[in-house]
């Protein structure tokens, strides 16, 4: 009896040993086979303050091709008023975001990850309405300066503010006044940041083409968001090419969409020195949207919970995604005097 026992105790650990054999060369295949099986990573996979891994690139949507930049999303505050021209960078850009400042202005928060320009500006300063957009991507955000009130914002928000002074700003007087004049060798900034950037999770909710399915057409589009600040779009086919962009030639942004959201406006609680009232975009809560892609229109809503959250789009038949590509972003505040949207 005794015999029989250590025999059969034998053979149940000679299974045991089989079974986990067997389990440690399914692991290291199902390892070995990731590359095979890329199409099925997720979009990402979050950690603490950001993620580690990407299938596409967080800012378009678009796939992966080469290894993630080691640096974080930079956001460099671009001028966009006739003093800007030519700007210089836009072309190398993942994202536009245009927001409204003081004067009935706009500028640009121009959004870099996938490539970085060795020369993007000319860059100004930066204000409260940037933490709504910079937030959800743990960007560096690159600025001329700010003022002390946005500077006390930024930091309570955890922003990382990079103004003039810092590595790869440089002025360039040949083109542009005194006040427009600050540059930034993109390359060279990103090689100054010493901590390893983790890969943020996507910006929008990125689709296919065949998620997308328009309304009515739109070939022509213009976004007023004052007397003096109109931003328009034409449909050329396969892109919308801003018309009256300020742009170097052969530096523009082609965008494959333009999402405009109306936002609610607020005060930053300051004025600039020409006494203009500093308004601040309240890029969080929820409000209507416009999609304009492939010379159509759809119409949605979106929905942001607090200024570090994703943003969530949705049609009357469901939620809605945006065709991977490059995409403009009009933060058009619902409550602004002669800010509106028309298109034909």
């Amino acid at each position: 009896m005794r015999a029989r026992a250590s025999r059969t105790s034998r053979t149940r650990r000679s299974a045991l040993t089989a079974l986990t054999l067997l389990l440690a060369a399914s692991l290291v295949l199902a390892g070995c086979g990731g590359k095979e099986k890329k199409a099925e990573r997720p979009d990402s996979q979050p950690t603490e303050g950001g993620t580690e891994l990407a299938a596409v690139w967080p800012l378009t949507g678009l796939p992966v091709e080469t290894e993630t930049p080691d640096h974080p999303v930079i956001v460099v505050k671009i001028d966009n008023s006739q003093a800007s021209d030519p700007q210089y960078g836009l072309g190398s850009a993942d994202l536009v975001v245009e927001e409204m400042v003081e004067g009935g202005y706009t500028r640009l928060a121009t959004a870099f990850y996938s490539k970085l320009p060795k020369k993007a500006g000319p860059v100004r300063s930066a204000r409260a309405s940037d933490i709504g957009i910079v937030t959800p991507t743990h960007a560096a955000l690159v600025a001329s300066g700010a003022a002390p009130p946005t500077k006390r914002r930024l930091a309570r928000a955890g922003v990382r503010f990079y103004e003039e002074g810092v590595a790869g700003t440089y002025r360039d007087s040949s083109e542009h006044d005194a006040l427009h004049s600050v540059f930034i060798d993109l390359p060279k900034f990103a090689k100054s940041l010493k901590k390893k950037a983790l890969v943020p999770a996507s910006y929008l909710p990125w689709g296919s083409e065949s998620d997308f399915v328009g309304v009515a057409p739109a070939t022509s589009v213009s976004v007023r968001f004052s007397p003096i600040t109109t931003t328009k779009f034409k449909w050329n086919g396969k892109k919308y090419l801003n018309t009256d962009t300020y742009a170097r030639a052969g530096d523009q942004f082609k965008a494959d969409s333009v999402l405009v959201l109306r936002t609610r406006e607020g005060d930053a609680g300051y004025r600039d020195p020409a006494g203009n009232p500093v308004p601040e975009t309240l890029f969080f809560g929820k409000g209507q949207l416009l999609l304009f892609h492939n010379g159509q229109v759809v119409r949605g809503t979106w929905a942001k919970e607090t200024r570090e959250s994703p943003l969530v789009l949705n049609t009357a038949a469901g939620p809605l995604k945006v065709p991977a590509g490059h995409v403009w972003i009009e933060l058009l505040p619902r409550d602004s005097q002669g800010g509106k949207v028309t298109f034909k």
